[in-house]
């Protein structure tokens, strides 16, 4: 196979080089998929005949591929497209083999760079789904303005972002300012630096259950306790939460109050009121992660907006927010909001731990913020979900697949499977047909954990997913039958 010359395009009234401009084309379409290994190059005469440019320029381009190991040359018969896709599985198949590989599984699963596979139980939106034109128009734009793009930022970040925030939190009816924000690299990083501040090994900590996989591995990463809170339609249930909150004197509580993850609810606003009551009373440090805020279709209650930030007899407000899920997975940018004191101590951690966040990163997303884009870009968002989550729905429903609940808004919801179905099993089974289905226990330890799946209706278009899925549920169904079968008849 030989890749078709119509496959190769030049702008040539773009400022980049022309050797620039093919050598991406040339990286996405080998990341991608779309080149696949094995694939032979056109020949310099006839590329640069095609493109109407110099020989050296497409022998420049070639020998940068090579460097890169995205092709390889083989003398008197041409250049062809590496296998680098074969060499990047085998190092992340032996990069797995650590202590944390469980708490890691479903993040390596879903990180591979296969883009046949269908990641039905991924965390994020596909690319297809994000402003990439607008982010790569801002890029460029960013690259001809006169500040530095080599210096360090400042310690909280970059102060029109945080600024951003501040207003952008005001609409939550959180009052904060910038002083009182600090940005990092992700809401992960935002948590782990909370944690480092506020947790040591043994304390208790409390978090809802089903939840966030990456909540309890980051915890068990910082040596604490996990107390599971059940979770229920209107939030934590609250007759648990008591009984630990008098028998552990937890030190902490973490939650996502709004759209949580798996289950896609919010908190409802009398639970929120009683859970802060029984928290201030306790003096437990209520830890709140919003970053599914901007996908949200109706306004919705907070801890941070009813508590606000102060320090309360040792009660105290943290929350975190991001823009991966909405904006890009890539350009991670978290921030935190919290009581002066406390963002004081962070910065000082922040500081310690990884110097300062990128100025350029957070430059480029306030523009994508503020460029009068993102606005439109949610609304297109929350639009193709309600399609998504609708058509999902629907197909689950076929499959006698239950919702734990219908969510209004979101991404992700969490499903019973058939009856007898194990999501272990069910996942091992999809992963041998290329799809990455996430088992229950990565996010709940309750009794019927293997009972669920998580799935993001944004990566279940695909009809192929169906297909298979109905095949394996089908299959696993017959072999319980048949085993059920032969039980009694062996009792007979």
């Amino acid at each position: 196979m030989t890749i078709a010359l119509a496959q190769w395009q030049l702008d040539k009234a773009s400022k980049e080089s022309f050797s620039s401009q093919l050598y991406l084309q040339a990286q996405q379409a080998i990341q991608s998929g779309r080149w696949v290994a094995g694939a032979r190059l056109p020949s310099i005469r006839l590329l640069a005949a095609h493109l109407e440019i110099s020989k050296f320029t497409v022998s420049e381009l070639y020998e940068k591929l090579s460097a890169a190991g995205f092709v390889r040359s083989q003398p008197g018969s041409g250049v062809y497209v590496s296998r680098l896709t074969e060499q990047q599985q085998q190092l992340e198949s032996s990069a797995s083999q650590s202590s944390r590989q469980q708490d890691v599984a479903l993040m390596r699963q879903t990180l591979l760079r296969e883009p046949h596979w269908i990641k039905a139980s991924a965390g994020w939106l596909s690319p297809d789904w994000m402003p990439d034109q607008e982010i790569r128009q801002a890029m460029r734009d960013l690259a001809r303005q006169p500040q530095s793009l080599t210096d360090y930022g400042p310690a909280q970040g970059y102060f029109p972002l945080r600024q951003y925030f501040t207003q952008r939190l005001s609409q939550l009816s959180i009052a904060t300012e910038p002083a009182h924000i600090l940005l990092t690299y992700s809401a992960s990083h935002a948590l782990d630096l909370v944690f480092r501040l506020h947790l040591k090994p043994g304390d208790w900590v409390m978090v809802d259950d089903p939840g966030f996989y990456n909540f309890f591995a980051l915890l068990r990463l910082h040596q604490v306790q996990l107390l599971v809170v059940p979770r229920t339609k209107e939030g934590p249930d609250l007759a648990v939460m008591q009984q630990l909150v008098q028998q552990y004197q937890p030190k902490a509580y973490l939650t996502n109050s709004v759209l949580s993850n798996p289950v896609s609810l919010s908190i409802h606003p009398a639970r929120a009121f009683a859970v802060l009551q029984l928290l201030q009373q306790h003096q437990c440090l209520l830890i709140e992660d919003d970053i599914y805020a901007d996908f949200e279709t109706q306004p919705v209650s907070r801890y941070a907006s009813m508590a606000g930030f102060q320090s309360n007899n040792g009660f105290e407000t943290i929350y975190l927010g991001s823009m991966s899920k909405t904006l890009s997975a890539d350009l991670r940018v978290g921030f935190i909001a919290a009581a002066p004191a406390t963002i004081a101590a962070l910065t000082d951690l922040k500081l310690i731990s990884g110097i300062s966040t990128s100025n350029t990163m957070e430059r480029l997303v306030y523009a994508l913020l503020t460029g009068g884009g993102y606005r439109r870009h949610l609304e297109q968002l929350k639009r193709r979900l309600q399609q998504a989550r609708s058509l999902v729905f629907s197909k689950l429903k076929q499959l006698d697949c239950q919702l734990w609940a219908e969510p209004s808004a979101g991404f992700l919801c969490w499903v019973k499977l058939p009856e007898g179905v194990s999501s272990s099993l069910l996942s091992e089974r999809l992963q041998q047909r290329q799809i990455v289905l996430a088992p229950g226990s990565q996010f709940s330890t309750l009794p019927d954990a293997d009972q669920y799946t998580r799935l993001n209706v944004a990566q279940c278009l695909d009809e192929e997913f169906w297909r298979i899925l109905e095949q394996e549920l089908r299959q696993i169904r017959d072999s319980i039958s048949l085993s059920s079968n032969t039980s009694h008849d062996g009792r007979g």
